[in-house]
């Protein structure tokens, strides 16, 4: 009883904080319920009188969504599977094979971290103009595949796994193959689940690096198709909020998938003291 009452106050405090930042959000989705008559109504209502469909409806038939959707949809599934592949592979080789121009190797991908997003773009877009891949879904996913988060993330994961484990695989005859397969890739399972979010968070959400690379408009993300209903005089916000809260159905069902397995994963599953 006492250590409930000592924990009160703080508790009490993370609710509050809870239903502030919520707050947003629930107003946000009861408004894309909204005509668009009610949306500036004074004093302003939380819940719609007349609840409608109707931007929902629009946002999906009038601006083709559902071209958008399975675009980003491409584009976000490929890259987070690249990307957790190629992570999970670099991450092993610098983690468990140690010689100096492999640690080089690794100081040089850490080094990118400092350099903002916008610095490289241009030599990115560069290199996708020379192969080609302007104005394709392609040119948005090969240049994504490579993370230095996503590496480190790896990299200092296997690290915490013993290399005895290891030499009694070899001992036994596995191959290095079946080592990062069978052995490393499913005690790392919660790191996959980490950076899988990540990645496809990432790529849902971009709009800088499709903005320039893409220029039919068939071929548009979610997040360009939501600045083309922006019109330059007037918005529709009705079909603006409609389409926003479609957009964000993915990210909410990707959370439900993993959530789980990342709150519920034993780390150190395999090993032992």
């Amino acid at each position: 009883m006492r250590a409930t009452l000592r924990s009160l106050p703080a508790t009490a405090l993370l609710w509050a904080l809870a239903l502030l930042f919520l707050f947003p959000v629930l107003w946000f989705l009861l408004s894309s319920f909204k005509p668009g008559s009610e949306l500036f109504t004074w004093p302003l209502q939380l819940f719609p009188e007349q609840w409608t469909l109707a931007g929902y409806k629009a946002a999906w038939e009038r601006f083709d969504f559902s071209r958008y959707f399975l675009n980003t949809f491409v584009v976000a599934a490929s890259t987070t599977v690249l990307t957790v592949f190629v992570s999970a592979c670099t991450g092993f080789a610098l983690a468990k094979y140690r010689t100096w121009w492999i640690q080089v190797f690794f100081f040089c991908i850490i080094a990118t971290t400092m350099l903002p997003t916008e610095v490289i773009m241009p030599s990115t877009f560069a290199v996708i103009l020379g192969l080609g891949m302007y104005d394709s879904l392609a040119g948005i996913i090969i240049p994504s595949i490579v993370t230095a988060t996503g590496i480190f993330m790896f990299r200092q994961f296997f690290r915490t796994v013993p290399d005895e484990l290891l030499e009694a695989a070899r001992i036994d005859g596995a191959s290095e193959y079946r080592i990062f397969f069978r052995l490393m890739l499913p005690i790392a399972r919660p790191i996959i689940a980490v950076l899988a979010i990540f990645s496809f968070q990432w790529r849902w959400n971009d709009y800088i690096w499709p903005l320039l690379v893409l220029n039919d408009q068939k071929k548009y993300t979610l997040q360009l198709a939501l600045r083309s209903i922006v019109g330059a005089e007037n918005i529709d916000w009705a079909v603006l909020l409609g389409a926003s809260v479609i957009s964000l159905i993915p990210m909410f069902l990707l959370f439900l998938v993993f959530r789980r397995q990342i709150m519920g994963s034993d780390m150190n599953a395999g090993l032992k003291d």
